[in-house]
């Protein structure tokens, strides 16, 4: 697959090195806000990687710029739009959210400025999260008179406990860095000129890994806290039997014996 940064109005795509993709909200101007045309790109974006990856193995989403990882919903946009019109670009960012989180590669979200509203949620979906000491983090939507909408009350419990969830969304108070860090929503905080470094260092070594092994282990470790124990042990046990008879698992193992780093194929 080869999708260049130009195919995209408001998502910039960059491929800093072999089997990582950077994708970037690019509406610096707007605190990379969504508007309507960003909602049609970022679903673009991640369907076009569930339908094929090609050989990308590690995912980095980030904001241009050093204000704002994603400022949520253009409001100014949304100012007296209709209800039909508010619920169709809804759509898009739900489909959008979806679409993110079912992508088979591993997403890393290095949170470089203000991540509110739907900026938060996209936080909340990705596999784990970086942040920049200068983050700030708010599910804003209950001060505007809505709520959460884009997995935000669903995602959100799972990385900081519910009743934590419920007092950030209920009272849609900012936080920090560090605070996201405490209560589990960010694994780790970076200075800022620190944070994408940081963020490709662990991209570069989940690419080196097995891609099959990675992209079924995301899966299973997903299933995770939606299955009963032992019901997702069958799942993990049919994702594990996916790479028995690959090339991959020969390699790895051969690599191994031969005391040399495994180069692994996806096959």
């Amino acid at each position: 697959m080869d999708l260049l940064p130009e195919s995209f109005e408001t998502i910039l795509l960059e491929r800093p090195e072999p089997h990582v993709l950077v994708v970037k909200f690019n509406r610096p101007e707007a605190r990379n806000a969504m508007n309507t045309q960003m909602g049609a790109d970022m679903k673009m974006v991640w369907e076009q990687m569930y339908v094929d990856p090609g050989d990308t193995r590690c995912i980095i989403l980030t904001g241009t710029g050093d204000k704002a990882f994603c400022a949520g919903g253009d409001l100014k946009q949304r100012n007296n739009m209709t209800d039909e019109q508010w619920q169709q670009q809804h759509a898009l960012f739900e489909r959008g959210m979806m679409a993110m989180m079912d992508c088979p590669v591993p997403v890393i979200a290095a949170v470089n400025g203000a991540a509110f509203g739907g900026g938060c949620e996209f936080v909340c979906g990705a596999d784990f999260a970086y942040a920049s000491t200068t983050a700030r983090f708010a599910l804003t939507e209950t001060s505007l008179g809505i709520m959460p909408g884009a997995m935000g009350t669903q995602n959100l419990p799972r990385a900081v406990g519910v009743r934590r969830a419920k007092e950030i969304i209920l009272t849609a108070t900012p936080f920090g860095a560090q605070e996201a860090f405490d209560w589990g929503l960010v694994n780790k905080v970076c200075e800022p000129d620190e944070l994408i470094p940081a963020a490709l260092e662990t991209a570069r070594k989940i690419a080196s890994n097995g891609p099959i092994a990675v992209r079924q282990a995301k899966k299973s470790v997903s299933m995770s806290t939606q299955l009963g124990y032992h019901t997702g042990y069958l799942y993990e046990i049919e994702a594990y039997n996916r790479m028995v008879p690959t090339e991959d698992r020969l390699e790895g193992v051969r690599a191994f014996n031969e005391k040399r780093k495994a180069d692994f194929k996806g096959r």
